[in-house]
């Protein structure tokens, strides 16, 4: 097994358990990679969380950095008995965010990362329901297909300046949407052109989706993305690589069988891995499920 996204509680107040006690725990259960991706420091107080309203942007950076000089320690110390891969995954609020993300690969030599949106006109989206509304609202005549557009035009933009190697969580957007529920995304044209635009500029620059299980821990039958989307990415001749979105020991390979099952429906029969050995995030391997 492998999976390309994960948290620790001793980096993130919404988080569980140290990052030393889940690599143990990954090599337990015979993982053979295992990518830790940190979130990034964010940049203006107005982006802290409501659990973070007690810290100040240094305390966010100064966590990274923590978390950065441990993660390779363990790296170091658990060489021969798994691949451990360090790297962050990327919040992109506002476009200053391109020249956040550039000097903090400057400052810290990544393995990978991950390209995430979470936010949508800086609003989080997959905080709660009275902010998803909230972000609706800020978009254009307040419905949510408004939302899904002015969404992947956001993650558009991120992917153009970033190129992530690792796109998390595609359809992030749909987690709190009653109205979307589990309909195909097709039934809003506007919003479809969008998507296939944003897979299709993945692809282009060598990008994988990541079929990400915390979808089913939330309430979902399937994982991120659904399969209308996953459908679409094969279509496309798009690549997946696995990940579990843990934050903590007990979402370790959470629901991987049934993410797994999924992919048997949907035919989905190879995965990619990031490949330390061999140029980390800039070299892509595929593998037989």
């Amino acid at each position: 097994m492998r999976s390309h996204h994960s948290h620790s509680g001793d980096y993130i107040l919404h988080a569980k358990d140290h990052l030393e006690d889940i690599v143990k725990e990954v090599i337990l259960r015979g993982f053979k990679s295992y990518c830790l991706t940190e979130h990034i420091p964010r940049n203006n107080p107005a982006d802290l969380y409501p659990e973070e309203k007690h810290l100040q942007i240094s305390d966010l950076e100064s966590n990274f950095d923590k978390f950065y000089h441990h993660a390779r320690q363990l790296q170091y110390q658990y060489a021969d008995q798994i691949t451990l891969l360090v790297g962050c995954e990327t919040d992109y609020i506002r476009p200053d965010f391109k020249f956040l993300i550039a000097n903090l690969r400057s400052r810290y030599k990544l393995d990978m990362f991950v390209g995430s949106v979470h936010h949508v006109k800086e609003i989080p989206i997959d905080f709660d329901v009275p902010t998803w509304e909230l972000a609706m609202r800020k978009c254009g005549a307040g419905t949510p297909r408004d939302l899904y557009a002015a969404y992947f035009d956001e993650q558009y933009d991120m992917l153009v300046d970033l190129k992530p190697p690792i796109v998390g969580h595609f359809d992030l957007i749909r987690l709190f949407s009653v109205e979307d529920s589990e309909q195909p995304i097709t039934q809003w044209p506007e919003v479809l052109e969008r998507v296939e635009r944003n897979l299709e500029f993945i692809i282009g620059y060598g990008g994988v989706i990541e079929l990400n299980s915390a979808a089913i821990r939330k309430g979902w039958s399937e994982p991120y993305p659904r399969a209308d989307i996953c459908k679409m990415v094969l279509e496309k001749g798009g690549q997946f690589c696995l990940s579990d979105d843990s934050h903590g020991i007990a979402q370790i390979g959470l629901n991987f069988h049934k993410t797994l099952k999924q992919m048997d429906k949907l035919g989905i029969t190879e995965l990619s891995y990031v490949d330390l050995e061999n140029g980390g995030a800039d070299a892509l391997l595929l593998y037989t499920v």
